[in-house]
This record gives structure tokens, sequence and C-alpha cells, in this order.
């Protein structure tokens, strides 16, 4: 069976091929792409966009083939419509089945425009729904802050209401993307709610995903922990919800002075340099008011961009790990957590309710109500048997939902399935 992957980022054997350094995003996608690599009867090629590039360029990994193509626009609609470079990559690589990563791309539109065209099977996997994400964008968020423009955002036009803009226009799309296509992978009850109210007659078909190599092989232990600590993997936009953390840390600090939050990523607070007085956004401001607003300056610590295995010591190294997101589906972050065995609390929003039980693998919360996120942060720092409890069952519920084994030899599944409709 020769299958065709579109995928949003490089991996990294294509990078080190492209002489390139590997980037810290989509790394879920390796340890699958490996499995089906290896899998009899299988041949798996991958395709990715790279903006530097004008022409569609081949490269070969040990047993996956990779071509990059050009970027495609979202206001190109000739590209999109009729795509010559991913039409070449097609008739080159000759396959039974296309399966597309994510719906919000200008790419992913034009593959299913291409497949549509030529009669060949594909089907998208869910990652988020961007026309729905798009609802909850600005959740919590002052007016005077989403409309407002720092210098980096006037020179990107890049708002915060800009951003949202943009959400919504990849929205359409997505939805064009979604209505053209019959079969879709999903692992939640949110994306697959949210996918057959676009389309009534998509096939939905349920797989989990895998995660990052190193988090099967680490397991959180209490007494190694900083204690007290607390983890967020990302929160450079409001949909990561930094700012109800922000506003949660002064109530538990009354009970833990010690008390630290961590965020994976960039400072976007930085604003102590000309450069930074540059880059900041808006966002970045907002946070900034917030933790001088709490006097937080020594409590919020920016980890900056950590390869897999520092994010991975960045996760044992905490004591309860929070996703305080304003809509998600079914966050790897979460997954990641949870297959550690470090202590979660997540809010209640999307797929995440499929993922976790609440007080039993961890503590579910309203996603606006900050404090009691911080009560369930408090619970955990209180209560060592309630941490080690929810440590054990939570990395018990990973361990079956992303089971590497299983879910490749599940998508093989799929791909006869589709192949046979």
């Amino acid at each position: 069976m020769n299958v065709l992957w579109i995928i949003n980022v490089p991996t990294p054997e294509v990078s080190t091929i492209m002489k390139e350094k590997p980037i810290p995003f989509g790394g879920w996608l390796v340890n699958l792409s490996k499995l089906l690599s290896e899998t009899k009867g299988i041949h798996l090629t991958i395709a990715f966009p790279k903006k530097t590039s004008s022409c569609v360029e081949k490269f070969q990994g040990s047993r996956i083939s990779y071509y990059s193509f050009p970027y495609i626009d979202l206001k190109n609609q000739r590209m999109i419509q009729n795509n010559t470079h991913l039409s070449e990559i097609v008739k080159k690589s000759k396959p039974e089945i296309v399966h597309i990563f994510g719906t919000e791309y200008a790419h992913t539109l034009s593959m299913v425009n291409i497949c549509k065209k030529s009669n060949i099977k594909n089907i998208i996997s869910i990652q988020g729904l961007v026309s729905i994400y798009s609802n909850h964008y600005m959740a919590s968020i002052p007016p005077y802050v989403q409309y407002r423009f720092t210098f980096r955002d006037l020179l990107k036009r890049d708002n915060l209401n800009q951003q949202h803009l943009k959400f919504v226009k990849r929205g359409k799309l997505e939805i064009q993307s979604l209505k053209n296509i019959n079969h879709v992978i999903g692992r939640t009850t949110w994306d697959r709610a949210c996918t057959t109210q676009i389309n009534s007659n998509i096939v939905y078909h349920h797989c989990n995903e895998n995660l990052r190599d190193s988090f099967y092989s680490n397991v959180w232990i209490l007494d190694r922990c900083e204690r007290n600590s607390i983890f967020m993997s990302q929160g450079s936009y409001p949909i990561k919800g930094l700012h109800f953390m922000i506003k949660a840390m002064p109530i538990v600090l009354e009970r833990y002075p010690d008390a630290k939050l961590y965020i994976g990523g960039a400072d976007i607070t930085n604003d102590d340099t000309i450069k930074g007085k540059v880059k900041i956004s808006s966002y970045g401001k907002y946070i900034k008011k917030l933790i001088n607003r709490n006097k937080l300056q020594n409590k919020v610590i920016f980890t900056g961009i950590l390869t897999e295995e520092e994010m991975c010591e960045r996760y044992l190294k905490s004591n309860v790990f929070v996703c305080p997101s304003t809509i998600e589906n079914s966050p790897n972050s979460l997954g990641e957590a949870m297959i550690l065995g470090v202590p979660c609390i997540a809010s209640a929003v999307g797929g995440i309710m499929d993922l976790l039980e609440n007080k039993k693998e961890g503590a579910l919360y309203q996603s606006d109500a900050f404090y009691m996120l911080a009560h369930y942060i408090c619970e955990i720092f209180d209560d060592e048997s309630l941490a080690l409890m929810y440590s054990q069952n939570a990395r018990s519920r990973a361990l079956k939902t992303h089971d590497r084994e299983l879910n490749a030899k599940r998508i093989v599944e799929i791909y006869h399935d589709v192949i046979k409709e």
C-alpha cells in the first residue's frame, strides 16, 4: 500500500537530511511514521510545506520518502484550487490513500481538491478545529487588550483581534475541506460532534495519538520533583489560558508562598531591552501587567523553547501540571503529563473530558473559574496521597490511550477500510 501523508512541519529525519535544525513541533508524528514505515506492505511518503522553496524537492530517508512543496498562502485561491506542486507529488508517489493531518491549512483544501478530481481515497486527521476555536479565542480578555496595537502588532498586522480574524478565515477553509471529504480520524466526543455538524455525511474513524518517545520511558516520582512547582507547556496566545493561571497564582501563594509557575516557550513578557520592546505582543504586555499587578515577578518563569528531552525533564521536576486552556481537542501536553504520571489539573473544555476522569485521574474545573484552578493546585500540594493516586491512575489510563503499537495497527485498519469502501 502506497500511503502519502500531508503534514505541516518537517520531521527530524528530513530536517537533518536538509541540513536544518529539527524543530520541536509535531514530534508525535515521528513515532507513528516510524512504526508505519516498518509495517510490512506499507510504503510511506511524507510531504510538507517549505516557505523557502519555489518547487517540489525530494529527499530520501532510511525508510520514508519525503517531498517538500512551496508554502500556499491563504489568499492564493488559484493555488488552493489547482495546485501543480501537490499534483506533481501525487503523480510521483502514486498513493492509494492520502492522509492529511490538520484541517485549517491552505494545503489541506488543495489536497482535498486534487484527491476529489483524481478519485484518490483520502482522509483527514482532526487536530484542532479553528472554525470552533475562533469562538473561544478572546475568553475573558478585556476589549482594550483585544484591539490595541504594540509596535510588533502594528508591524506584523497581528494584534489579538487580527489573530482572531485569521482563525475565522482559516476556519472557512477548514469547513470547505470537511464538506468535501468523506472520512476523518478523530479521538474525542468533541471532535466527532463538531465534524459531523459541519458534514453529516462524514464517516468518523476513532484512533488515539502516539506521543513522543521520551515520554514512554520515564516516570514521575514525587520525592524527586520541585515541591509546590506548577508547569504549563505553553502560553503564547490566549487560547492556552495563561491569563487565568496568572490570576490563580496569588491565591496559591497565600497558602504556599514558595510556589512557582514554569511556562514552556519564549518569554512573551520580555520588554527589558530595545529589541524586547519592539517584539512584545499585546497579549505579552497584558500578561506582564497581570504579573506586575500581583507582584509575581519572581514567581513566573518562562523556560525558553525546550527540546523533547528538556520538556520531559521539566514535567518530571514539576509538582503539578496545569492545562487552563479555553478550548482544546485532545492536547498532547496533557497526554504527556499523564503518561509520565505528573498530577494533572485541566479545564473541562472540548475533548479534555474524554482524556481525564475527574477526581480519579486528576481534577477538572470550569475554564474561567481561576479560583477553582487555585483550589485544586493547593489540594494536590496539601495531600501527597491524592497526588500519588492521580499520578498512578492517570499513567495507567494514558498508557492505554497512547499505546504505540495499537494505534499504529488501528491506522492501518482505517486505511484498508477507506480503500475498500
